[in-house]
């Protein structure tokens, strides 16, 4: 079992930045690919981003690719998104995943984080 706790998740204005954070325990940290999901009310759960076990690749949505930035410290078990140039359409809550593979689809995951706010206003 892996557990994962995220924090970082808040308000911001458009424009402005975050970094969400994801703790993880319970299995060694560098044999799961990470990835962060979101959902928005009413809207099905997408993908935002992911790192590879390697950590060598990164894929991202075309909605965030340039604004936000998917990073891992092995060290300290921890997966972050850092999230830039924020847009009101970026709200939801925003979910961490662990899995030995790598896909862009959230029902393949196996371990998923309890979810973080993520409210940008306009």
């Amino acid at each position: 079992q892996v557990q994962l706790v995220e924090s970082g998740g808040g308000l911001v204005q458009g424009g402005g930045s975050l970094r969400l954070s994801c703790a993880a325990s319970g299995r060694t940290f560098s044999n799961y690919a990470m990835a962060w999901f979101r959902q928005a009310p009413g809207k099905e759960r997408e993908f935002v981003a992911a790192i590879t076990r390697s950590r060598i690749s990164t894929y991202y949505a075309d909605s965030v690719k340039g604004r936000f930035t998917i990073t891992t410290d092995n060290a300290k078990g921890t997966v972050y998104l850092h999230m830039n140039s924020l847009k009101p359409e970026d709200t939801a809550v925003y979910y961490c995943a662990a899995d030995v593979s790598f896909t862009r689809v959230p029902g393949t995951w196996d371990y998923w984080g309890q979810g973080t706010q993520v409210t940008v206003s306009s």
